[in-house]
């Protein structure tokens, strides 16, 4: 089993240099040892809640209908707006909560269709949204109101054409923060809340972990590709598992290999270079022999493979995360020119975890727009039954991820909306020549492990031999894949 630890880090004795890292470094002092415990008191912490999550899922309800719903902005002015629905369904015993969920989810799908119309409609979409605003608060409201208001700040920042996707501004108490603002150690701080209240971020390095674990139980040397490292919080679990197997050779170097976007990316080469300073010190004090390397993609993100280091004898694993909450969505060029590249490179293993947005049959905006709603209140859900009570906590995960992770998704799906959506990127490796490799019973087992150290709520599914899927009551959350190319398919 990876289940330990050891993938914990105390960034706080870390400066933001950009120092090039070596396979040692001199300060014993970097510890991973208490960054995102599995150990918590559920006893103390669980809920029935589940309002949005109900809410939106009658919404998705193929087998209801709606004809016509009429929302009535109450400014002085005195806009009115009609809906065209496909579903929802509200009886006379609905609760005043469920009633203004209701209004909210029909306020944002009016905003929504008219931001896709002409320069009327956009200008109808912004009396909308300043109805909306009103209407929620993000950091005391419930959790259908924290829920739209980060969906209210991303469509502001479609409307407003904000650069990169997000909105300048996250709405707080009616305070508009700019995210460069926010120092380091907040990410990281609301990151380690976020691996604490939920298995979101573990389920994924967990599984990939164990394929590859068993992968090179006899090799010497492995050498591990990664597509966004960010804080290379899934390796430091890995090498503690590889110092401390017993059987086969003795513990394999470790080479990793990141890849880097310029410093007008949201991982810049400096803070890459730290992270990897951060792995060589604890690899160097587990007595885990390692090295660090950066490969820096091209400006439109094309990955081309004959410019990354190889060494003859070393065991190649790809590693792509296509769900990690605090970066922005990758474009799907960018995604295919890195796996069909890494497949020229005939990988012993390819790890693969993206998140379940879907089913979605079309590409047109709305379908999408509700699709993306229905997975981020599923997310809120989870985390709102886990720790009702620790509000703080809550809001400065929503703040700092999941509000521009819900931004981004709303911006990956306005510029691709007359483009074909896709499927999942396991279908597209399946369709370009890789091989499923079957996930082990004990991947399979560890997964359930981790998942019952939650709320029961939680779910592990298996999708076919090579996939597994985390999810919240009846929504898929995230998947975690395993692959290989054809030379290696005997595995």
């Amino acid at each position: 089993m990876a289940i330990d630890n050891a993938f914990e880090v105390d960034f706080s004795t870390y400066s933001t240099s950009t120092t090039t890292t070596t396979t040692t470094y001199d300060d014993p002092a970097c510890t991973w040892n208490d960054w995102g415990s599995l150990v918590v008191d559920w006893d103390l912490l669980s809920s029935d809640r589940d309002e949005f999550q109900d809410l939106i899922e009658s919404k998705m309800d193929d087998g209801t209908e709606f004809a016509l719903a009429r929302v009535e902005n109450e400014s002085s002015d005195s806009v009115s707006v009609s809906i065209s629905t496909d579903t929802m369904v509200v009886d006379d015993e609905t609760k005043g909560g469920d009633l203004k969920g209701l209004r909210l989810v029909h306020l944002l799908m009016a905003a929504a269709e008219a931001l896709m119309g002409a320069t009327k409609s956009r200008e109808l979409a912004r009396v909308i949204l300043v109805r909306l605003k009103e209407l929620v608060s993000p950091i005391n409201g419930t959790n259908m109101e924290r829920l739209a208001a980060y969906f209210i700040d991303a469509l502001q920042g479609l409307l407003e054409g904000s650069r990169g996707g997000h909105s300048k501004h996250l709405i707080t108490n009616g305070t508009h923060h700019h995210r460069d603002k926010h120092h380091q150690s907040d990410m990281l701080a609301a990151f380690q809340l976020l691996q604490d209240m939920s298995p979101y971020v573990k389920f994924g390095h967990f599984t990939a972990n164990q394929a590859i674990l068993e992968a090179v139980s006899h090799e010497r040397r492995i050498h591990i590709v990664d597509y966004d490292i960010m804080e290379g919080i899934q390796w430091a679990s890995l090498m503690q598992s590889l110092v401390s197997r017993k059987d086969g050779p003795p513990t394999p170097h470790l080479r990793i290999t990141a890849l880097s976007r310029g410093n007008n990316g949201c991982r810049s080469i400096g803070t890459i270079q730290e992270t990897g300073r951060r792995l060589a010190a604890f690899a160097a004090s587990i007595g885990q022999p390692f090295s660090f390397h950066q490969y820096k993609l091209d400006s439109d993100e094309t990955f081309r493979p004959l410019a990354l280091k190889l060494v003859q004898g070393e065991a190649l694993m790809i590693n792509c995360m296509l769900h990690s909450p605090h970066f922005s969505h990758r474009a799907p060029g960018s995604v295919a020119s890195f796996l069909s590249g890494a497949k020229t490179l005939n990988p012993r293993l390819v790890t693969l975890v993206e998140e379940e947005v879907g089913p979605i049959g079309d590409a047109e905006f709305m379908g999408r727009f509700m699709d993306s709603l229905h997975h981020y209140s599923a997310i809120f859900d989870s985390l709102e039954a886990g720790f009702p009570m620790q509000c703080r906590a809550r809001t400065l995960v929503e703040r700092l991820i999941l509000g521009p992770r819900i931004g981004g998704s709303l911006n990956q799906i306005y510029r691709t909306r007359n483009e074909d959506k896709s499927g999942p990127w396991s279908e597209w490796l399946n369709s370009v020549g890789y091989k499923a490799v079957n996930i082990s019973f004990g991947n399979h087992c560890q997964a359930k492990l981790l998942v019952g150290l939650f709320n029961d709520g939680y779910r592990v599914e298996e999708l076919g031999n090579n996939r597994l899927a985390l999810g919240w009551k009846s929504r898929r959350l995230l998947s975690a894949s395993i692959w290989t190319s054809p030379p290696y398919s005997y595995l």
